[in-house]
């Protein structure tokens, strides 16, 4: 009897592991492709794994920051997600049970409520450079974080979508909605080994294949940390951390689907989802999209952060305009206009409910 030659073994190997990646991206609880048990059955796999060895990281340089990233901890906490939560935040910041700064309560409520792990640090500033610049620097230092295996960095104007947010909305009956699983990241930690792990920036011209820096996932080393390090000391005054993670990784890095780890905001107000949706073929269905999203990105510009005020004429010139219904031949079909204007106020209401504690204002 011949020996079986190896190639075509590695070959069917190759091939489902290729499938099941493919099956935990798109175990989506409105496909009707994957039955439930199937999509349980993913969720057990990435259970089975020890957890101490992975963090979602949030770097903070300043109130504001370090109030969104206290509200990204409280999902990931109310999410059930497994993984470690680390926050990097000023050395100035105190956490002194008597200090009654807001900074020292919100470290107090992520460390004592949502069981963030906290590690004060000297925030590099550059001569000349604003503290926009100070922000994006600081969070590639989670190169460094080499305790972990993995780090999952997200940006902290951003939110973990949830699915109570759209339950609550009354979507359409034409977009099912299926109750009873979670919209934590913790898959991302369990993909092939990669340095750096990033989805594209969909809405920019395609041909650049830049990436995006909003969620990017690490796996810290001194090896890569002293190319990012080598990379920011050479870096010009227009060179942000996307700029620094697409000159290093753009050739190399593991390319995350956009969907559903890089929705904008911005998307709900545009005319054209091709970009967003991946082809010319699909009906944009703002509900759907929203529920298959995993993290949400704020960039509306030019409207304002969340916790920024905005002028009421500039929100009403720029918020999505109602589409035409073919059924009643009018243009009441707003949908991505009542998604749109939810998904600001629930981040309001979020944001007030969890950083203003015990009177704080953030």
């Amino acid at each position: 009897m011949s020996a079986v030659s190896p190639r075509p073994l590695r070959f069917v190997l190759m091939v489902i592991l290729m499938v099941a990646l493919l099956s935990l991206f798109h175990c989506r609880p409105y496909s009707s492709s994957l039955p439930a048990l199937r999509c349980a059955a993913l969720e057990n796999q990435v259970q089975n794994v020890d957890w101490s060895r992975y963090a979602y990281i949030q770097y903070v340089t300043g109130t504001d920051y370090l109030c969104n990233s206290v509200m990204l901890f409280e999902s990931l906490h109310r999410l059930g997600s497994k993984a470690d939560r680390l926050m990097v935040y000023p050395e100035a910041f105190s956490l002194k049970g008597d200090d009654t700064s807001k900074e020292s309560k919100l470290l107090r409520i992520a460390r004592d409520k949502y069981n963030v792990k906290l590690k004060p640090i000297h925030v590099q500033r550059r001569l000349g450079i604003d503290d926009t610049w100070a922000e994006s620097y600081t969070k590639l230092l989670a190169f460094n974080q080499t305790q972990y295996d993995r780090v999952l960095s997200l940006d902290s104007d951003s939110t973990v979508l949830r699915v109570s947010l759209i339950t609550d909305m009354a979507a359409p009956s034409s977009t099912p909605l299926t109750q009873g699983f979670t919209q934590s990241m913790d898959e991302l930690f369990v993909l092939p080994s990669s340095p750096v792990a990033m989805p594209r920036a969909y809405w920019l011209n395609p041909h650049d294949r830049t990436l995006s820096s909003h969620l990017v996932l690490i796996q810290p080393s001194k090896f890569e940390f002293d190319r990012v390090m080598e990379a920011i000391n050479n870096a010009s005054s227009n060179d942000y951390d996307m700029e620094i993670l697409n000159n290093l990784y753009k050739d190399s890095a593991l390319v995350l689907p956009h969907r559903p780890y890089g929705l904008l905001t911005g998307e709900f107000r545009g005319d054209d989802h091709a970009a967003y949706l991946g082809n010319k073929l699909e009906t944009w269905d703002p509900y759907r999209v929203l529920y298959e999203a995993k993290f949400l990105h704020f960039s509306d510009w030019p409207v304002p952060k969340p916790w920024l005020s905005a002028p009421k004429h500039l929100i009403e010139d720029k918020r999505p305009k109602c589409q035409y219904n073919p059924e009643t031949k009018e243009e009441d079909n707003c949908d991505a206009l009542e998604i749109w204007l939810e998904i600001y106020d629930d981040f309001k209401r979020r944001r007030k409910a969890i950083c203003d504690s015990e009177g704080d204002t953030a």
